[in-house]
């Protein structure tokens, strides 16, 4: 045990982040660089190194987080890198992006705030890449099979480095003109910046991992082609179809998915624009949806200089503290304000004040510009078919639908409106389900056994492509879990680590 007291003489302490006015000029993260290490030996000390760490339990990884939250405490860096390695091959971007269902799980999280496992993780891999404790670690012998990975999101980069490391010969395509699927082009920059991604794809281009951008299967390669290549095929395409809102008015200009906004302000920051060819500047911007990437459209709008950003929910305002409902260790649906919705709270309050002529006015939604418990009707546009407004209604749930509230429609401005509102599945329209001949389950993802192998023989899923829209610690699970069929499939046997099953789900009620 780290510190048998620390739980009990030291209180949580997250990182700093930056002013709001300082940060919402740039594109940088939003934590004060080096906060957290003078902060951080203590806090891994509250740990209690439980006899049944239910934090395993939350993870799906199975991250041995007392392990290295003792190593952490006694600021061993080098060893709390490699049990933090035992188990994820990218902690930097779950220490970053990952919600911590493992901090929902802490068994100090009962009577006391939960240890801040999320960013204990985070300092360690951050130490341990500006110490050089993170080497290639390319295979000892070559097996002479060769494996395709469709897609190169955490799942496929997971399964890709796993089966490289065990001597196979993989390469990983992605439609898109850059590695990282979502992490590099839905993932904005001051939640993540892409210097993260850009060394373990090095890391891995030394193991031996080959990467080929702007190849769409299905389209660019048939999957005929690409099976009498290649001896297995991992496809970790994602859940990419983003969910619609079929209302009158969906037709005007101005209207976009939350993933034709995203990608643009990201390919700015790597220098394929000077200005987004989608921008907030200017405009009352309206996000539908009030989820992770709702929240990140909130923070790309105010970097762009929105007059106003507004984000609407069909839920109801969770609770702050865990209902009845949701008893621990199960992950809790509660109210969290993220950094975005901190400046929309900041910089409404430097516009009232004056402090700030370039400050967004006040939000529909008040200061902090989010609107529960409704459901938008139509759009209204100007006489060029752009929109312009948005109007709403208040909804309950009853009998297991949404019903509006008689009076309480109203009218919002919008020039800019991003659909945040999920992923349906896997994209259809490239051929790639159809060529495979993959089968599908109820939900539309792909179907797969407890190997992760698809009724076409030779060829696996893994990720949101088989599980539907879900975290990216899941997703570097289900990676890892896919890499060890692969292996099988291929040599008879593996050693490889199968974190989860096809089948697990996270706990929650």
């Amino acid at each position: 045990m780290a510190d048998p007291k620390g739980f009990l003489t030291t209180g949580r302490e997250v990182a700093e982040t930056r002013p709001v006015a300082e940060r919402v000029k740039d594109w940088n993260e939003v934590y004060v660089p080096g906060s957290l290490l003078p902060i951080i030996s203590k806090q891994a000390g509250r740990c209690m190194d439980c006899g049944i760490p239910f934090c395993h339990n939350g993870c799906p990884l199975g991250n041995l987080i007392p392990e290295w939250n003792d190593y952490a405490y006694r600021e061993d860096w080098s060893a709390a890198s490699e049990r933090l390695h035992a188990t994820n091959n990218f902690p930097e971007f779950t220490g970053r992006l990952c919600p911590a269902p493992c901090e929902a799980a802490c068994v100090l999280g009962i009577s006391q705030p939960a240890v801040t496992i999320k960013n204990v993780e985070v300092s360690i891999i951050d130490k341990a890449w500006d110490s050089g404790d993170v080497t290639p670690q390319p295979p000892e012998r070559l097996s002479g099979k060769t494996v395709a990975v469709i897609g190169s999101g955490p799942a496929g980069l997971a399964a890709a480095q796993q089966l490289t490391r065990a001597g196979h010969t993989v390469a990983v395509f992605e439609r898109a003109d850059r590695i990282g699927g979502l992490l590099r082009y839905g993932i904005p920059e001051f939640k993540m910046e892409k210097v993260h991604i850009n060394r373990r794809i090095e890391q891995m281009r030394a193991e031996g991992t080959k990467f080929r951008t702007e190849v769409e299967i299905g389209r660019d390669i048939d999957a005929a082609a690409l099976r009498r290549r290649y001896d297995a095929v991992v496809i970790a395409a994602g859940a990419t179809v983003s969910r619609d809102l079929p209302v009158p008015g969906r037709e005007l200009a101005g209207i976009h998915y939350a993933m034709e906004y995203l990608p643009l302000a990201n390919k700015v920051q790597e220098g394929d624009f000077v200005a987004p060819p989608i921008t907030a500047e200017g405009k009352h911007v309206v996000v539908i949806g009030g989820g992770d990437t709702g929240a990140d459209c909130v923070g790309t709008a105010h970097r762009q200089g929105a007059a106003s950003v507004t984000q609407l929910e069909i839920m109801p305002r969770p609770g702050e503290e865990r209902s009845t409902g949701q008893p621990w260790p199960t992950f809790p649906m509660l109210y969290k304000v993220t950094s975005a919705h901190e400046e929309t709270t900041e910089l409404a309050r430097m516009r009232s004040d004056g402090a700030s002529e370039q400050g967004p006015s006040c939000p529909p939604g008040g200061k902090e510009g989010r609107v529960y418990s409704v459901s938008t009707t139509h759009f209204e546009g100007d006489e060029d078919g752009n929109v312009q407004a948005l109007h709403l209604v208040e909804v309950e749930f009853v009998d297991g639908k949404f019903t509006p509230k008689p009076g309480t429609e109203r009218r919002i401005p919008a020039q800019l409106v991003t659909l945040a509102m999920g992923f349906t599945g896997i994209d259809q329209s490239n051929g790639l389900v159809e060529q495979f001949g993959l089968e599908l389950d109820g939900r539309g993802n792909v179907a797969r056994d407890a190997d992760f192998a698809t009724n076409v023989d030779g060829v696996f899923v893994a990720g949101d492509a088989g599980r539907g829209q879900s975290l990216i610690v899941w997703a570097i699970a289900e990676g890892r879990s896919a890499a060890r069929g692969v292996d099988r499939f291929l040599t008879g046997a593996s050693d490889l680590p199968a974190p989860i099953r096809p089948t697990d789900r996270a706990l929650t009620v």
